[in-house]
This record gives structure tokens, sequence and C-alpha cells, in this order.
């Protein structure tokens, strides 16, 4: 089995399965399935998209803001982030 091994890999790894399932939703709702199951299906998407989030935060947390604070840049690297997580 394929493991990815830093976080670009991942992120890389995650954004194609979840294309992948992207791409089958489209064609049940082609397809004209069931309702339920392409919500279901959608919902997994968008589980998946909240962890590809998290991981690209995570690793913006631990190099950039890391290295902005090192430099004094505290302010501007807590609004930067506070700015997206209030996006959502």
């Amino acid at each position: 089995m394929y493991k990815p091994k830093n976080t670009q890999e991942r992120l890389i790894h995650r954004l194609k399965i979840t294309q992948g399932h992207l791409e089958k939703v489209t064609k049940m709702v082609e397809d004209c399935e069931y309702c339920i199951d392409i919500i279901h299906q959608s919902k997994a998407i968008q589980k998946a998209l909240s962890e590809i989030d998290n991981l690209m935060l995570e690793n913006h947390l631990n190099t950039c803001v890391k290295e902005d604070f090192k430099k004094g840049r505290q302010e501007e690297a807590i609004e930067e982030v506070m700015k997206v997580l209030k996006k959502v």
C-alpha cells in the first residue's frame, strides 16, 4: 500500500482520492442514483476536504508561523490564521 512520505505528498494523495470520490458522486447524480446515497458520498467528500484543510493548517503552523514568530511577526501570523478560520 502507498504511504506518502511528506506533507506535500500526503496532501496530493488525499486530494486525488477526494477528486475520485467527487467524480463518483457526479456519476451517481448523472445516473439518478438514490438521493440519500449521494448525500452520504457528498458528506464523505466534505469530511475529506476538511481533513485536507486541517493537514494544511498544521503544516502552516509548524513551518510558516514558527518562522514568523522567530522573526517577531507574531501578530501578523495570528491575524492571518484567524482570517482563514473565520471564513468557515
